[in-house]
């Protein structure tokens, strides 16, 4: 990790939170996939799009390891603060998860900050879980069988996703959250301890959650901050992946202590000596193949059951 750490400032590019958010994301775009784990290759891999509430149609990518019927089915999210990210950063992992998982993964490329503002990227993902549920068997999915999951802002998704499934009677055998954001002002000890230096600056989630959600006011909505979701009651079992040296760290411990304390099922994975976004460099750190493995048993597991 640390030389990772090293070879991110030997390149001296300017830090992503210092340009326009249409350079940040093709700036985000060309390194994605450097330190990633070997592309697998699947089967069946398919573009198509998912109607949402306001008339758009928001792009997703599906992902299934066999030509089989009747698979379960994860919706990801990807991460990159609501501003960056796509379905092509995350397109290696989204494959990875498939084929150690044995599921179908439908990840989606909901609407990004700042010409989409809160709540729009949780619309979208909710919209898209609600389409895919009506719809599973149109794509050989099994829709009894149905998971959520994403990395830090789209682990914040998946979160809000399985509290609003819960609400409306669409039963989620997991949510699959590495790194998720939980907290509205990101005021933990670890923004604090681990603010520099660390992949994560704080200088870039305050430019991410400006970008997003600029009224301080609003970040009291449970659907940006689920750590204050009124109750998390008989919501789906969770796997939570988190980095030991990451901002994130304690808002995702909290969530797991949330979701404990309400009787929620809880498998929470802290990996040492890593920092956040660690879960795409599998080429460089053990650490991530791990990570990659433990989410695919608990959605093996999960859909099993």
């Amino acid at each position: 990790m640390r030389n990772v750490i090293e070879r991110m400032a030997r390149a001296r590019h300017a830090p992503m939170h210092m340009l326009p958010p249409a350079e940040a994301r093709a700036f985000y775009e060309m390194g994605s996939g450097v330190l990633e784990v070997p592309k697998a290759g699947l089967p069946r891999v398919e573009d198509f799009t998912i109607p949402v509430r306001d008339g758009f149609a928001i792009p997703a990518r599906l992902y299934a390891p066999t030509l089989e019927s009747g698979l379960p089915l994860l919706l990801y999210t990807h991460g990159g603060g609501f501003t960056i990210g796509s379905i092509s950063t995350h397109d290696t992992l989204c494959r990875e998860i498939a084929r150690l998982a044995g599921c179908m993964v439908v990840s989606i490329d909901y609407r990004l900050s700042p010409e989409h503002q809160f709540p729009v990227a949780t619309n979208d993902a909710w919209d898209a879980l609600q389409w895919l549920a009506g719809h599973a068997a149109d794509m050989g999915a099994d829709g009894s069988r149905l998971a959520v999951g994403g990395d830090s802002a789209g682990g914040t998704l998946a979160a809000v996703n399985a509290i609003q499934a819960r609400d409306a009677g669409i039963a989620l055998r997991l949510q699959m959250l590495f790194y998720p954001g939980t907290t509205a002002h990101q005021d933990t000890e670890s923004h604090k301890t681990f603010a520099h230096g660390l992949v994560l600056e704080a200088e870039a989630v305050s430019w991410y959650f400006d970008n997003y959600i600029p009224r301080r006011a609003d970040r009291e909505d449970w659907r940006f901050a689920p750590l204050l979701a009124p109750d998390v009651d008989d919501v789906a079992p969770a796997w939570i992946g988190l980095a030991e040296l990451d901002p994130l760290v304690d808002e995702g411990i909290a969530y797991a202590d949330k979701l404990r304390l309400s009787g929620v099922p809880v498998d929470l994975e802290i990996y040492r000596g890593v920092t956040h976004e660690f879960i795409k460099m599998g080429r460089a750190l053990p650490e991530a193949r791990q990570a990659h493995a433990d989410a695919a048993r608990a959605l093996r597991e999960a859909f099993e059951s």
